[in-house]
């Protein structure tokens, strides 16, 4: 049976607001796991550093006057799939990753994976098809690339075929924010006619998100956030650094509305590759998974649920 935070991984916000495994309505599962990438590497140092930075995110927060951290049960579980020791097979990565977070699924949590590389979310998007087998939900994903090619560099387990297996496991998909495909990517759009809100057109859509919203087929959703679709003015730690992605505020305000207008099963934060001597990224991607959870928690109200259960 888990209780506190293992000693082994830095607990998500700190020791002082980490809660027991059984009172944690939110579990962040860090998987540092790094086996195909194709440009900047050491996005298997992602969870840590996103856990450190953490550690200075004020537990106030000013937009939704509340201190989340404090009123919100979270947990933070030890790794898995750690490639910064040992080599971990694709397979192994997926099948512990399936199958840690559909137990999290069945415990009633609601989980925070932290990659790691962009192919983890595979065995988190199959572990909630395993919970949900009869229950539709969309995978709606923020990111620079389309990530639809077959297979890349002789795998179709690579960090850029993430999203060609949530479409051959036929889930629907809304993608935001891309900005960088090739032409076998362009022409799987066209054929499938995949919902996709590109870059360049958000920048000149006023009312992109309510489109985007309305896009959203199903009332279930499940959220991956490959931190390259936020414009690298604002994380630049990432392994390819697109130009002209989303700026903060405005991937708030699409997040939110996800949140309130639908039921968001879980979600996952992806490709955070630390630079050396800048804590920006980090830190920015700590606070956006803290946004998150109080968006999910304010929807869900965690607040009275877990004063409650204390």
């Amino acid at each position: 049976m888990l209780t506190q935070t293992d000693t082994s991984v830095i607990p998500f916000l700190g020791a002082d607001v980490t809660a027991s495994y059984d009172a944690a309505k939110v579990v962040i599962l860090p998987i540092p796991y790094e086996a195909t990438t194709t440009y900047r590497r050491g996005c298997e140092n992602g969870p840590d550093a996103i856990l450190e930075a953490s550690q200075q995110v004020e537990y106030y927060d000013e937009e939704l006057d509340w201190e989340i951290g404090c009123d919100v049960g979270i947990y933070t579980y030890p790794s898995i799939a750690d490639t910064r020791d040992r080599q971990v097979s694709a397979e192994e990565m997926l099948k512990s990753t399936q199958e840690t977070v559909y137990q999290l699924i069945q415990d009633k949590k609601f989980v925070i994976a932290l990659g790691g590389e962009h192919s983890i979310t595979t065995g988190v998007v199959e572990a909630y098809r395993q919970a949900y087998p009869d229950e539709p939900f969309t995978v709606v994903q923020i990111d620079a690339h389309g990530d639809l090619r077959h297979e890349y560099e002789g795998s179709i387990h690579n960090h850029a075929c993430i999203m060609r297996r949530v479409v051959d496991m036929g889930l629907p998909t809304v993608q935001i924010g891309i900005r960088a495909i090739c032409k076998e990517e362009a022409e799987l759009i066209k054929a499938k006619n995949l919902t996709v809100f590109r870059a360049r057109e958000i920048a000149n859509q006023p009312d992109w998100i309510e489109k985007a919203i309305a896009a959203i087929p199903t009332q279930k959703v499940f959220l991956t956030i490959d931190l390259d679709g936020i414009d690298p003015t604002l994380i630049p730690g990432v392994g390819t650094p697109e130009p002209g992605g989303l700026n903060w505020y405005a991937l708030l305000s699409f997040l939110r509305k996800v949140i309130e207008k639908h039921q968001v099963l879980g979600l996952d934060i992806m490709e955070l590759a630390p630079v050396a001597d800048s804590v920006v990224s980090q830190f920015t991607a700590a606070k956006l998974a803290y946004k998150l959870i109080g968006y999910q928690a304010l929807v869900q109200d965690w607040k009275s649920n877990y004063s409650n259960s204390r």
